[in-house]
């Protein structure tokens, strides 16, 4: 081990089973785990909703939370979780170091001009001119600064004074991979101390539900387990609002503040390959090989998003390997877009800090002996992207 190795030193969530880490283990080592769903908002798609949630915990000033849209106030109040957890909320002198790397999606989109637009359509052909004219008189400049993707990150500087250095990356589940891989690099190479990294998603607002349907991804009727929804009506996808932000250090910069360490993170490793291209499979299955490092009983989170696409191509770079033990957490919180990976991985570290793996969700996911000292997170996203990550016990 190198003074220069990656640490977990801070982990937040928030999901549908609450807010904070101590909240989710209990909710999925329940003696008999049930989802949060809500079936009928936007029926026939069900989803995993937020619970209450006081934002004035980690967003203390009204002002702040009235300019942020719920995605960006979702993100700010995780990532105020990962730094409590990480003991660094009150350290102005290591939050000024401390760099950030977010995966974030465009922002929420104005329904009223949303509608108007597709009105005015059905009385006009001329749908180019009709597009231009709506854009330039009904759209308000502000409110298209409100939906810039690194307004997280900015909301975050203000409200939690991390003014490191920032970065932010688009692309749906492959962001949440760049984003961590980025940030699992630069320290690694010395480039970085300590980073800040994660994303959120907010899966209700109208825009999401609809743009997931007309690509034929969501899962249609009754709720089912993401393992069992390979052959179920619709694509699959059973959305998720939460977020996942992750403390990453170097060893010598968390041995220096006597900093408590979830688990180091030893791989992260990502791909780029459209779930249309025949070498997804084999492409995940690559990844898998070089961050898999024996045959004893491994926890494999899997940030499948319950598309046949998706499931198809993690089961085939899993049953390669017959000491994994896979958990689906998309069955237990969704799938949350950016912060999917960001999240598995926060799951992985969490069982190895614990020592201990999550019961199965489903009767198909095989029970695991033994203490955990290892775990693995891996992800194929649904349009694009695959990425593997490993954590280790720290010791």
């Amino acid at each position: 081990m190198t003074g220069n190795d990656v640490v977990i030193t801070g982990i937040g969530l928030v999901s549908s089973l609450g807010e904070g880490i101590e909240n989710h283990w209990n909710a999925l080592n329940a003696e008999s785990f049930s989802p949060r769903l809500d079936t009928t908002s936007f029926a026939p798609y069900s989803f995993h909703p937020l619970p209450e949630i006081d934002w004035s915990q980690q967003i203390p000033k009204r002002s702040d939370q009235r300019q942020m849209e719920l995605w960006q106030r979702l993100g700010t109040y995780t990532a105020g979780l990962a730094l409590d957890d990480a003991g660094i909320k009150a350290n102005l002198d290591l939050l000024s170091r401390t760099d950030m790397i977010i995966a974030a999606g465009g922002g929420e989109r104005d329904e009223a001009v949303d509608e108007d637009i597709m009105a005015a359509s059905e009385s006009r052909a001329d749908h180019d001119m009709l597009l231009n004219e709506k854009l330039t008189t009904e759209l308000r400049p502000t409110l298209f600064l409100a939906q810039l993707s690194n307004l997280l990150a900015g909301n975050i500087s203000i409200v939690h004074s991390v003014t490191g250095s920032s970065r932010t990356f688009m692309g749906e589940e492959g962001a949440g991979v760049t984003a961590l891989a980025t940030a699992h690099a630069r320290i690694a190479s010395g480039q970085s101390s300590i980073t800040l990294v994660g994303g959120a998603f907010q899966s209700t607002h109208r825009s999401m539900i609809l743009g997931h349907a007309l690509g034929r991804h969501l899962h249609e009727g009754e709720w089912r387990p993401a393992w069992q929804r390979g052959d179920a009506p619709g694509g699959g996808m059973v959305p998720g609002s939460g977020g996942a932000f992750l403390v990453l250090e170097s060893v010598d910069s968390a041995k220096s503040r006597g900093a408590r360490i979830h688990a180091r993170l030893s791989h992260v490793l990502a791909g780029r390959t459209r779930s249309s291209d025949p070498d997804r499979a084999a492409s995940l299955n690559r990844l898998v090989d070089r961050a898999f490092t024996g045959a004893k009983e491994t926890l494999v989170i899997s940030a499948a998003s319950g598309t046949p696409q998706s499931i198809e191509t993690e089961r085939a770079a899993i049953a390669s390997h017959p000491a994994s033990r896979v958990r689906a957490m998309s069955t237990a919180v969704g799938h949350l877009q950016e912060a999917q990976f960001p999240f598995a991985v926060a799951l992985a570290a969490l069982a190895v800090a614990k020592g201990s793996a999550y019961p199965p969700l489903d009767d198909s996911e095989p029970a695991i002996t033994g203490t955990t000292d290892e775990a693995m997170a891996i992800i194929a996203g649904h349009i694009t992207g695959e990425g593997v990550a490993t954590v280790k016990v720290f010791d």
